[in-house]
C-alpha cells in the first residue's frame, strides 16, 4: 500500500527537526559550566529553529537557582532568565511533565518572562526541565505568529529535546557540584583556604604593581570549646555558619571572606588601609549584636577577636607575611583578653 505524499512529507520534515535537536544536543553536550550552557542552548535554538524568542525560567527554590543568579556578568543570562516561585510555576503549567503549548489567554504566563523583556507573543511552548527528577524551571519558546506553537500540535519531540537537555543538566550540576567543593568550605560555604590565598597573592601584587593600600583581618570565635562543650558540637556549627554569613553580610563587593581553620577566619580587604579595617569590623560587631544563636530556652552570643595586618606595615614583603602579622595581632589580642579576664 502506498503511503500517502502528505505523511511522507511530515516524516521527512520530523527528521530534520530530529536532526536540528541532535545537532544542538552534540553543542552542549560537553558543556561543564551553568553559564556556558545555557547560554549556548539558547542561542543554538534560537539560532536552528528562527526562533524569536527563547528564554528559561527558573524556580526561585530549586537547587540552581543561586547559582543562575550569581552569574552577573553573563548578559545572556540577564536578558534571558526568569525566576518563579514554584507555587506559581505550578499554577501556569499543571503538573504535567509533557511541554505545553498555547495560544490564547497568554497574558497568564507573563510571570514566565524576564522582568526587562518585551517580547510580542502570538504562540508560546513552554518544556519542563528537571535535574535528577526535581522539576528546576522551563525552557520557554514564544513567536509573533500564533500557529507556530498551536495546541494540538506534536510535542513528541520538543519532549525529547525537554528529556536530552534535562540529562545534560543534572551532568552540569555534578561537575559544579564537585567544582564548588573543591573552592569552598562544606560547612560554611566560604572560600577555603587554599583558593583564598591564592587571591591574597593577587591581590598582594596587584597592590605592590598600583600602589594600593591592602589589609588583611585574622579572626577567630572567643570561647568555642566552651561553645562545644556547654551546647554540644551542633550549636558550634551553627555559631560558625552565624559568624560566617555575618562576615559575608558586612563585606563590600570586593572584599573577599574565607574559612581558614576550624573556627578561624580571614578577610582580605583590598583598598583598605590598616585603619579603615574598623569600619568592616564595626559593621561586624552590629550584625552579630542583632542575631543571638538561639538553643532551646536560651541563647547565647558570638565574640569574637581580630588581628589586623597592612601591606604597609614593616617586614611585609609576601603575601604570606600579611597572613602571618596578623595572625601575631590576633594572639596578642587573645592573650590581652585573658589577662583582662584574670
Amino acid at each position: 500500500m502506498k503511503i500517502p505524499d502528505a505523511i511522507l512529507a511530515r516524516l521527512a520534515a520530523n527528521e530534520q527537526v530530529a536532526k536540528k535537536f541532535h545537532h544542538i544536543e552534540i553543542s552542549v553536550l560537553t558543556i561543564l559550566n551553568f553559564q556556558d550552557f545555557f547560554e549556548q542552548l539558547l542561542t543554538k535554538v534560537g539560532q536552528t529553529f528562527q526562533i524569536p524568542h527563547v528564554w528559561i525560567s527558573i524556580i526561585q527554590e530549586s537547587a540552581i537557582a543561586d547559582q543562575i543568579l550569581a552569574m552577573e556578568d553573563s548578559a545572556v543570562l540577564k536578558s534571558s532568565t526568569s525566576f518563579i516561585t514554584h507555587s506559581t510555576f505550578l499554577r501556569l503549567i499543571g503538573s504535567y511533565r509533557q511541554p505545553l503549548l498555547a495560544n490564547q489567554n497568554l497574558d497568564r504566563f507573563s510571570p514566565l518572562v524576564p522582568p526587562e523583556a518585551h517580547y510580542d507573543i502570538g504562540s508560546i511552548a513552554i518544556a519542563p526541565l528537571f535535574i535528577d527528577g526535581e522539576l528546576i524551571g522551563s525552557l520557554n519558546q514564544a513567536d509573533q505568529v500564533c500557529d507556530r506553537f498551536m495546541p494540538g500540535i506534536d510535542t513528541d519531540l520538543l519532549a525529547r529535546l525537554s528529556l536530552k537537555i534535562s540529562l545534560c543538566l543534572s551532568n552540569v550540576a555534578a561537575h559544579e557540584k564537585l567544582r564548588h567543593l573543591a573552592f569552598h568550605d562544606p560547612l560554611t560555604g566560604l572560600l577555603n583556604r587554599r583558593v583564598m590565598e591564592t587571591i591574597l597573592e593577587r591581590e598582594f601584587e596587584r597592590a605592590k604593581r598600583y600602589c594600593t593600600p591592602l589589609s588583611v583581618v585574622f579572626l577567630d570565635l572567643d570561647h568555642f570549646k566552651r561553645i562545644n562543650d556547654t551546647f554540644g558540637h551542633d550549636q558550634g556549627d551553627r555559631a560558625l555558619v552565624c559568624f560566617a554569613q555575618s562576615l559575608g553580610a558586612a563585606k563590600r563587593a570586593n572584599d573577599i571572606v574565607a574559612r581558614f581553620a576550624g573556627d578561624e577566619f580571614v578577610v582580605i580587604l583590598p583598598s583598605t588601609t590598616r585603619q579603615e579595617t574598623d569600619s568592616y569590623l564595626a559593621r561586624l560587631n552590629a550584625l552579630l549584636a542583632q542575631q543571638p544563636v538561639k538553643v532551646n530556652q536560651s541563647c547565647f552570643q558570638i565574640n569574637f577577636s581580630w588581628g589586623v595586618a597592612s601591606i604597609s606595615d614593616l617586614g611585609i614583603n609576601r603575601s604570606a607575611d600579611l597572613l602571618r602579622h596578623a595572625d601575631q595581632q590576633l594572639y596578642v589580642t587573645k592573650k590581652n583578653k585573658k589577662t583582662l579576664s584574670g
